[in-house]
């Protein structure tokens, strides 16, 4: 089979809502401007933190993921084959090239979204998504730890071969994030809409940002770094979009399945002022 090219835009940080093989995934285009899930993908941090970086185009054997109803989910034939780096899309002349293939189907109705995602005939899963107004970014803590008897569940079921075994276990590797962080924010029907943004660059800033302050207000102050830059530089400062995925189980029971698994922030020319936020 031919190998299929993908533009990689998304990147998802370990979550305990879905099968485990689902647990690490990334997302792209395809160049006929398709938008795909791949997963499951091996898993060595050194690696997807270096080796998968966004705006990539990569070239893998990739067959439809049959244990998943959902149509854009796709799985590499198999997970001994290298991974082919073959080019990288940049940011000039304010994300032009990155546009052209990431802005062809915008979504700025949320129901619309949710009707596609119920729909046999679509399944929809993965949507590129312009909210009208930005309302805030919030910051919730939550559990500081796995959930042990869902992790425990996983890895029963990881011992039953259902799943490809990956080199590292994500929730070993990767510490929880004690904070939910979400957007507030309208769509074109002006409907007041909050989702949790769910993703690596997220999660990879936090770390960053926890380990470079100090004392006992620490996470605080990289709370307010994540927050400058979502809201006061992507949100304000940035024509922004948001990638909405799903896991395979939340999708098939949930009225409201989607969360924000990326970001696209172009720049805007200086004569754009960006009036429809706040």
């Amino acid at each position: 089979m031919p190998l299929t090219k993908v533009l990689i835009t998304v990147k998802s940080y370990p979550t305990l809502s879905s099968h485990y093989e689902e647990q690490v995934s990334i997302a792209g285009f395809r160049e006929d401007g398709v938008f795909i899930r791949i997963y499951p993908v091996p898993f060595i941090k050194k690696s997807y933190e270096e080796q998968y970086q966004l705006y990539d185009w990569i070239e893998l054997d990739l067959e439809r993921n049959t244990r998943d109803f959902r149509l854009e989910s796709f799985r590499p034939v198999s997970m001994e084959a290298p991974v082919k780096r073959t080019g990288h899309i940049g940011t000039e002349d304010h994300w032009s090239e990155r546009k052209a293939i990431v802005l062809k189907n915008v979504y700025r109705d949320l129901s619309t979204v949710l009707m596609e995602a119920k729909h046999e005939a679509f399944y929809t899963s993965l949507a590129v998504f312009k909210p009208t107004r930005i309302l805030g970014f919030v910051a919730e803590e939550t559990e500081r730890e796995w959930d042990s008897s869902l992790l425990e569940k996983l890895q029963e079921e990881k011992a039953r071969g259902r799943v490809s075994e990956q080199p590292e276990d994500p929730f070993a590797v990767m510490k929880k994030l004690p904070y939910r962080f979400s957007f507030r924010f309208t769509d074109s029907r002006e409907k007041e809409i909050t989702l949790p943004v769910e993703d690596w660059q997220l999660a990879s800033l936090y770390w960053k940002s926890l380990k470079k302050h100090s004392g006992p207000d620490k996470e605080q102050k990289a709370v307010n770094d994540l927050r400058k830059k979502y809201l006061q530089e992507y949100a304000r400062n940035t024509d922004l979009y948001f990638f909405l995925g799903t896991t395979q189980n939340v999708h098939a029971s949930s009225r409201q399945p989607f969360t924000i698994v990326g970001l696209f922030h172009p720049t805007m020319p200086p004569a754009v002022v960006q009036g429809s936020l706040f």
